[in-house]
């Protein structure tokens, strides 16, 4: 079977959407380019960026990957292109064309420099993970950080992306070429903020006039975004294959739902996102408090005790009847009273989509992807509700079990000698080490690692009682644990 390319796309025509622009004469030009290229970006920002292609102009993505050689050497042959099938109660399918090259930072660093420095690159968008912007506790750039260090001292090549924006932001300014925008496409609350004043403190470290450069003209935008996306898997492959007639070497599969929400921020020159469905808002944080409330907590919820209890995908979980009616409690008693949605918002039926999408038999996501990077995302997702609920006198019992729920999922694998996908694994498994299945003790541990827990929150009485009561029941197994706190036993 052939595989899917530029000359295999006249073939496709008229069996699904494919990006005709390809087969033009005058094909769209790079304008941006894209650090992080995993399935997220490759069903979210670059099928928003496919379909304002169809409304013209130069933007055209270089999706560049800082060490992975993975997705280049699947997309190279396919000259970037990849099909993305959306998988709900309509299944659909189309051939993604915005993704122009794939590089390798680690490998191909003068290329990547070129597109960064190049005047026509005017947008710089990142799926990096929370551990990527190299962040402390309180959200500002870690400069005691090694790879930061490394690339703040070294004169080689920069391994973080910070090191690396501000190298190609540098040379934009020795070329008098205004800096490109940067945009953050991760689940980091207030994330254009965070990631503009990474790139300053930075900046200020190695060249105090470029630092005042981009404090005057750096331009980048909060930024919400929202679609579930599995990891690719060999049935997702065969499936497509038969659709196509052709092999893609790694299609990518999402949900039909898919939100982009931007601060409305952005230069007049820019890709028509708006068209393809980006809403571009005053205020991002309160769309970003929602989603990271009443998706990504619950979500992280179930991985851990999900996880705890066996089970290996969402859809799984979400056929437990006992631990949906604990997500649904927790929802409604401790999160939504936790935060104010955003008057467009209508929380009871944005949270009862989100279940619904969690319920959805199509979307095989794995637990186990969604445990990763605990300690990264734990901060994001569940403590900032915990915290405005203790300063408020509101309950925290049920986002407290799903801080337990982590320290147990921490201390299994550490029993078990399984890997921690956590760029915080050594110093976990090390706590795990120490814990005796002593309540007391155990949390204590757990709650004195301060790059997860701010020193208010690990020497609060209130949290510490229900994180400790929390992670006791636990000890009775966790079905037993998940009865009680659901309040059936």
């Amino acid at each position: 079977m052939a595989n899917l390319s530029n000359q295999a796309l006249a073939s496709l025509n008229g069996k699904l959407p494919i990006p005709a622009y390809r087969l033009a004469e005058h094909k769209p030009e790079i304008g941006i380019v894209h650090l992080g290229p995993g399935a997220f970006f490759r069903g979210h920002q670059a099928w928003y960026t496919e379909q304002a292609l169809q409304f013209g102009g130069d933007w055209a993505i270089s999706a560049v990957s800082m060490r992975s050689p993975d997705v280049s050497q699947a997309l190279t042959p396919q000259d970037g292109l990849y099909t993305l099938a959306v998988l709900d109660a309509v299944q659909s399918y189309q051939v993604i064309g915005a993704v122009q090259e794939v590089l390798i930072a680690s490998e191909q660093y003068p290329q990547v420099l070129a597109r960064l420095t190049a005047a026509s690159t005017k947008y710089v968008t990142m799926t990096i993970t929370e551990k990527g912007y190299c962040l402390n506790g309180s959200g500002k750039l870690d400069l005691t950080h090694a790879q930061i260090q490394q690339d703040l001292t070294g004169n080689q090549q920069p391994v973080t992306a910070i090191g690396l924006l501000f190298t190609a932001l540098a040379a934009r300014f020795q070329a008098n070429i205004a800096p490109f925008c940067v945009i953050s496409c991760d689940n980091l609350t207030d994330n254009g903020h965070k990631l503009r004043s990474a790139l300053i403190a930075y900046a200020e470290q190695k060249d105090p006039t470029i630092a005042n450069w981009l404090s005057q003209q750096l331009i980048s935008p909060c930024t919400m975004v929202d679609s579930i996306t599995p990891a690719t898997d060999d049935a997702i492959k065969a499936q497509v294959a038969e659709v196509l007639g052709v092999a893609d070497n790694w299609p990518i599969k999402r949900e039909a739902f898919v939100q982009w929400v931007i601060e409305d921020i952005l230069p007049a020159d820019r890709p028509a996102w708006q068209q393809a469905g980006v809403i571009y808002a005053q205020d991002v944080s309160a769309f970003e408090k929602a989603k990271l409330r009443l998706l990504n907590a619950p979500h992280s919820t179930l991985a851990y005790v999900g996880s705890l209890l066996g089970y290996e995908t969402v859809f799984d979980a979400m056929q437990d009847k006992t631990l949906t009616q604990f997500i649904q409690q927790m929802i409604s008693s401790e999160i939504m009273p936790s935060f104010t949605p955003p008057a467009e918002l209508d929380v009871q039926q944005y949270s009862q989509d989100i279940l619904a999408r969690f319920n959805n038999p199509a979307i095989r996501h794995l637990l186990a992807q969604i445990a990763w990077d605990g300690s990264q995302k734990l901060p994001m997702r569940v403590l900032p509700a915990i915290r405005d609920n203790l300063a408020a006198g509101k309950p925290v019992d049920k986002l407290a079990f799903a801080i337990a729920a982590w320290c147990r999922f921490i201390v299994k694998r550490y029993k078990d000698n399984e890997k921690l996908v956590d760029p915080l694994a050594e110093p976990l498994l090390a706590v795990a080490a120490q814990c005796t299945g002593q309540a007391d003790t155990d949390v204590a541990l757990f709650l004195a690692v301060d790059a997860v827990f701010t020193a208010e929150l690990s020497l609060n009485n209130t949290f510490f009682q229900a994180v400790r009561a929390a992670y006791q029941q636990l000890a009775t197994g966790p079905a037993a644990a998940l009865a009680v706190f659901a309040g059936e036993a």
